[in-house]
């Protein structure tokens, strides 16, 4: 039987109790094939218009799709998607609505624009009640925005998700870089499957791109593909045909057309 255990140390025992969210959680995944998380150690490097745009364009390619925003703390896939007037239905769970073809979770359906004046321990308790009562039923893919940083929300999600696949988000700016390697690092001695590392906005005159390559090669993780800045992403955010006919969405869509091939 499957088990996820919490210890306590109680004198010079150790006490262990399992929690039984993880059994249920995996029941709600049983019927989705292929799970991919998007992750960064630092926000602003475009994880969260990755993650929304490649939903989209797998749903364009025919596949069953969802997409789960949890980034509670700053949640934005209802923005790049164009979200409005849209709420989940309570039936024996939560049945997410269905947005050009993808089912889309949120915390923004209940929260609005409003922050979320939660810590840490209370986020994690959110992310996991929302894997537990959403009803995905049969998905080719489930595209999680996973949290930002190194934090116990990333780490305790990640960990009641068996069938994970997780791709990190870079910049090619030093900071982003260094920061995404100790990322990398940190899911690896958890045992993650890491399927490589997507470069966003990157800028080819700027680029040494022998030099970005070998520093990816040196995590032990493969590159992805690198996603040139585009100047009118900005404007097509929440409009459905804009992103479409948009550079970024043309690289990106060869990324995850490598992404298919892989599984």
């Amino acid at each position: 039987m499957d088990k996820e255990y919490r210890c306590t140390e109680r004198g010079e025992g150790i006490m262990y109790s399992i929690d039984p969210r993880y059994t249920v959680i995996k029941k709600r995944l049983e019927n989705v094939k292929t799970v991919v998380g998007f992750v960064s150690n630092k926000g602003g490097v475009g994880k969260s218009v990755i993650a929304a745009v490649s939903s989209l364009i797998l749903s364009a390619k025919g596949y069953r799709v969802g997409l789960f925003d949890m980034d509670f703390t700053n949640p934005s896939c209802h923005i790049i998607l164009g979200v409005k007037d849209m709420m989940p239905i309570e039936e024996k769970g939560i049945i997410p609505p269905e947005l050009r073809g993808i089912k889309f979770m949120s915390i923004t359906y209940y929260t609005g624009e409003n922050p979320l004046p939660l810590r840490g321990h209370d986020i994690t308790n959110i992310i996991l009640e929302l894997l537990t009562i959403t009803r995905w039923d049969s998905l080719d893919f489930l595209i999680l925005d996973l949290p930002p940083g190194l934090g116990d929300e990333i780490l305790d999600a990640i960990r009641f998700i068996d069938k994970l696949n997780i791709i990190a988000v870079t910049t090619p700016s030093v900071l982003s870089l260094s920061s995404v390697s100790k990322l990398i690092k940190l899911l690896k001695s958890v045992k993650k499957n890491i399927m490589g590392v997507i470069v966003n906005e990157a800028v080819p005159s700027s680029i040494d791109k022998n030099s970005l390559e070998r520093f990816i090669g040196s995590l032990n993780v493969p590159l992805l593909g690198m996603i040139p800045f585009d100047p009118s992403l900005e404007k097509a955010l929440g409009k459905y045909d804009k992103i479409l006919s948009t550079n970024f969405k043309l690289h990106l869509e060869r990324i995850v057309n490598n992404i298919i091939n892989s599984f």
